[in-house]
């Protein structure tokens, strides 16, 4: 049990609360903390003073307001945020930060289904599945030669960005029979090959590419960081797979390469999101799209809950937090 016992408050949707923790998880929250209101809220306008004043903890995810000067005013004893969520881009601000309050992310953990998602799909494209999925079957008459093309074996993967995610389907990327390349200008060299990877320019990487993976943050810098440039100089028959941002594609310039065949897409995010109803990208075999779902859902969400939980128990014994957020990374990070 916790040597203190702080009053949290829980700052979300209802339903990002009801999927995020589910009974266990209240159980464990109540066990660690003062719950200062019995339900989650979105707006702090709801509660009186006497309530906000005592509030020492935010437990934040989904729909949770911005910390901006008015509401933090009404919050005086807050010293700790701890988002069960990935980004913390909607929630802080200037005056947050000029508090000095600690927040936390759970974006370590929601990195994991994102890098299994990302992972799955580049041992799909590896085996051509995509392109497959149509037909109505093995057919015994086709030779070995008739799948050629496939196959995870001496092939190279791009990794563009050793994000969180970028870092584990690197790691991932050791069960397969790869040769595995990495572009990140903030990356070190030997972590890089620590991992099992090379770390090369942008500019080296996708001449060798047979299959490329976005996992760079979505920052002015990175708009359209893949446009039709980058894509003219993929090899034939590669295959782009974004799992992060859609405005890191430039979807244009990928259509064009799509629609003539010579490169294939995986995209489980679009820009815009979703796609109009009349885009040519959906109707392309060799384009596969899902509507942003490799992020954590379902049972994966409870991973958020527990990250968050993990970083109360810590602050209420007295512990450092384990995935603490800061101003100077709101530079480089989603």
């Amino acid at each position: 049990m916790a040597a203190h016992r702080p009053h949290v408050l829980l700052a979300m949707s209802t339903d990002a609360a009801q999927t995020v923790f589910d009974d266990r998880r209240l159980a464990r929250l109540g066990a660690l903390a003062e719950l200062a209101h019995d339900a989650p809220v979105t707006d702090f306008d709801l509660l009186p003073d006497e309530v906000l004043s005592e509030i020492e903890v935010l437990v934040t995810s989904w729909g949770a307001p911005e910390l901006d000067a008015a509401r933090l005013a009404r919050l005086p004893r807050l010293r700790a945020v701890f988002h069960a969520a990935g980004s913390v881009r909607p929630i802080v601000t200037d005056e947050f930060w000029d508090r000095g309050i600690l927040i936390t992310s759970a974006a370590d953990a929601n990195a994991v289904p994102v890098a299994e998602f990302a992972f799955a799909a580049i041992v799909l494209a590896g085996k051509r599945a995509f392109l497959h999925v149509r037909e109505p079957g093995f057919r015994p008459e086709n030779g070995l030669h008739d799948y050629a093309g496939i196959g995870n074996v001496d092939r190279t993967i791009g990794i563009v960005g050793y994000s969180r995610i970028g870092r584990r389907v690197v790691e991932m990327l050791r069960m397969l029979d790869v040769r595995v390349l990495v572009a990140d200008p903030f990356a070190d060299a030997a972590d890089v090959a620590s991992a099992g990877a090379e770390l090369v320019p942008l500019a080296e990487l996708l001449p060798q590419a047979d299959v490329l993976s976005l996992h760079a943050p979505a920052l002015p810098e990175t708009h359209h960081m893949i446009g039709a440039a980058e894509l003219a100089a993929l090899p034939g028959g590669a295959t782009v797979i974004n799992t992060a941002r859609g405005a890191l594609l430039d979807h244009d310039a990928l259509l064009a390469e799509c629609r003539t065949g010579r490169l294939d897409a995986v995209l489980d995010v679009t820009d815009p999101e979703p796609l109009p109803a009349d885009s040519e990208l959906l109707r392309l075999p060799n384009v596969a799209i899902t509507p942003h779902i490799a992020g954590s859902l379902g049972t994966e969400l409870r991973r958020l809950a527990d990250s968050a939980l993990d970083e109360l128990e810590a602050f209420a014994s007295g512990a450092a937090p384990r995935h603490p957020v800061t101003a100077s990374e709101m530079a480089t990070t989603a």
